[in-house]
């Protein structure tokens, strides 16, 4: 019986796991991760368990007791420290594990200000584990200043959390608007207007230079000459994959793990899966960092494991949420070349249809499932609807069109 190794116990490592389990593979089955706790979600980590109002327990993917129930491996709080391709072995340490067929699914890691910047001071902050969270929650503190460091969706998002708390959030961008490198400005707009309302102040096109402090975070000197105070620092900044296993093993990366379609790597014995790959779309190659590709990509990659052959074709979707408000995006807007705006059924909604010529590329929905259904279903069927049609447009017509 064949021995299926996995490193990285995230959400693509879990659901890997549960899915060759699932699909029948009765061999020994090891699922390694270095952090202690059980495999868990990391959306409500930095929204509903860092306010407070889910337990621990409730982020874990699956109750513990799954695992051993399923005949599952797993080893919690183990760092893997290489990979031995010729001999089929997992190096941990001075210890070693051997494997017929390896998955990678070692996600990404957050991107750190850099030491002479300040970002070794205390009060520095990132968001991607639960200890990352557990280390920034006593800083939650009503009037505490907050300075959020990067205008994508995670910097929004800790924003949102910060200022709902009763904190003073300044957010700095140092590209001329936020969200910048995933949205259109409409969608820019919209969100800058939103987070004002809730008094964060954003600045743009304002980077930072360096926070100032001795051994703990005080403040932080911006692009523009001015200086502000802080009591804590996030920086949202963006992930690396990681692939620096895989890159000391000779596997072949391409900003992240390549692999084809099947999942498969350059070694026939190792697939990858999650936010740590680079995979085949569209004539090209793309990363997704996303909870739905992280499932998807891992069960397809589990079937192919054992001999379903099967590509994988990824149908991006994504979500945030910050305040009240739902952001939910289908498609990838790569490549647009006009935005359609239409006003939602309700007061404050609002969709963002994104189009390539005569090709609805993608959509940002804000608080508008309905929108957000209807385009993601036309943008998985590969129709069209015509860009004057949308703004007015009944969404059954659209799908009927």
């Amino acid at each position: 019986m064949s021995h299926i190794v996995i490193i990285g116990a995230g959400q693509a490592g879990a659901a890997l796991a549960a899915k060759l389990r699932a699909l029948g593979h009765d061999g020994p089955l090891t699922l390694i991760g270095d952090e202690t706790a059980p495999p868990y979600q990391r959306p409500p980590l930095s929204k509903k368990y860092l306010l407070g109002a889910m337990p621990v327990d409730r982020l874990y993917l699956r109750p513990p007791a799954f695992y051993a129930e399923a005949g599952i491996d797993l080893r919690l709080g183990e760092t893997v420290t290489g990979i031995d391709r010729g001999r089929r072995r997992v190096l941990l340490g001075d210890r070693e594990i051997g494997y017929d067929m390896l998955a990678l699914a070692t996600g990404a890691a957050p991107r750190r200000l850099p030491a002479e910047a300040g970002g070794a001071l205390g009060g520095v902050h990132v968001v991607r584990r639960l200890a990352d969270v557990d280390a920034m929650a006593p800083e939650f503190r009503p009037g505490a200043r907050a300075l959020i460091v990067g205008g994508g969706y995670i910097g929004l998002e800790a924003a949102a959390v910060a200022a709902t708390q009763g904190l003073q959030v300044t957010l700095t961008e140092a590209a001329p608007r936020i969200l910048q490198r995933v949205a259109a400005p409409e969608t820019s707009d919209w969100f800058r207007a939103l987070h004002a309302a809730h008094g964060v102040q954003i600045r743009e096109a304002t980077g930072l230079v360096r926070l100032l402090g001795e051994t703990r975070v005080s403040g932080a000197e911006l692009a523009d000459g001015s200086v502000i105070g802080a009591d804590f620092v996030i920086a949202g900044i963006g992930v690396t994959p990681a692939t620096a296993l895989a890159e000391a093993a000779g596997l072949r990366t391409e900003a992240g793990i390549a692999v084809d379609a099947m999942g498969r790597t350059a070694d026939p014995a190792i697939w990858a899966a999650g936010d740590c790959t680079s995979l085949p779309y569209r004539g090209g190659r793309i990363r997704l960092e996303s909870v739905q590709n992280a499932i998807d990509q891992a069960e397809a990659v589990a079937a192919n494991m054992l001999g379903a052959e099967t590509p994988y074709v990824p149908k991006p979707w994504f979500w945030s949420d910050q305040y009240d408000v739902k952001l939910q995006i289908a498609g990838l807007n790569s490549g647009y070349d006009r935005v359609v705006i239409r006003p939602g059924d309700r007061d404050g909604s609002v969709s963002h249809w994104y189009y390539r010529g005569a090709e609805l590329l993608a959509l940002d929905a804000m608080n508008d499932p309905r929108a957000y259904m209807t385009a993601k279903r036309l943008i998985e069927a590969g129709r069209s609807p015509a860009p004057e049609s949308v703004a007015a447009g009944d969404l059954k017509a659209l799908m009927a069109a």
